[in-house]
């Protein structure tokens, strides 16, 4: 079967999870997970159906935030957030989504970003290009890090793990020093999609959770852009973290990232 047949299914697939996901808003938590996050009833709810009608569709294994599922190192396998932005889901906000990649034996190949309640649905195959709500988008071009939109993770200065909290508040400033356009959406998954759309000029992500990263990396790679770890190293399912940029304002976001140095020296 060929990436835009399952794109094609997995899309349906989707669009019915997203009755849900839109009648469950601000949904009570369901399960308490690791440190502050948390899963809605919703959550486990689509991820239940999704993984059941995905792997009936197209006969392809599903990993998922939630339950886990096929191994991620499999040749062919769906990588499932049922909901990116839990937080926001949950307190009422928008900006919350449901991302669906497909790996190749290890290589985003295609994704799938529903955001449910602005109506809006990117998917694209390796290759491109982008389809934003079923009609094509043209790459993303060469942007200017001054007179773009950056997104970047939510963090307490405080914290003290692979990327400190005063590691991301430097990141934070010197970004600032060149950009007065920061945003701090809380669901990574729409901010990588946005790069993939030109809404965003970048979007940098401290987290290493492959169901927030999967999707949003086939997207970008498909619009022309570029995604790497935060060392400027080709983005896989093992990194650390992730940066997805359009061309130019990669490379500019890297010089900010070499000049603040690396993340032990904030322990």
């Amino acid at each position: 079967m060929d990436l835009d047949t399952l794109v094609a299914q997995a899309a349906a697939i989707l669009d019915d999870a997203s009755k849900p996901f839109i009648a469950g808003h601000r949904a009570d938590s369901a399960v308490q997970k690791k440190g502050n996050d948390f899963a809605t009833e919703v959550d486990l709810a689509i991820e239940r159906q999704v993984v059941q009608a995905l792997e009936a569709t197209t006969g392809i294994g599903v990993h998922g935030e939630e339950f886990g599922g096929a191994p991620i190192d499999s040749p062919l396998v769906w990588v499932l957030d049922p909901i990116d932005g839990t937080f926001n889901y949950a307190a009422g906000s928008p900006m919350a989504a449901i991302l669906l990649g497909l790996l190749r034996d290890g290589e985003p190949v295609a994704g799938l970003t529903w955001l449910p309640f602005t109506d809006q649905r990117y998917t694209a195959v390796a290759g491109g290009p982008v389809y934003y709500n079923g009609e094509a988008q043209p790459p993303i071009g060469h942007g200017e890090i001054g007179q773009c939109v950056i997104g970047i993770g939510t963090f307490n200065v405080d914290w003290r793990g692979r990327f400190p909290g005063r590691y991301r508040l430097a990141v934070l400033e010197n970004l600032s020093r060149v950009c007065s356009k920061l945003r701090m959406h809380g669901a990574t998954g729409v901010d990588i999609a946005y790069v993939s759309s030109g809404i965003m000029g970048a979007a940098i992500s401290f987290g290493d959770h492959i169901w927030d990263h999967a999707a949003g990396v086939a997207l970008v790679r498909a619009a022309g852009g570029i995604v790497t770890d935060l060392t400027g190293e080709n983005w896989t399912p093992s990194s650390r973290a992730a940066l997805a940029a359009a061309p130019g304002v990669h490379g500019h976001v890297m010089e900010i990232l070499d000049r603040v140095g690396p993340p032990e020296n904030y322990l």
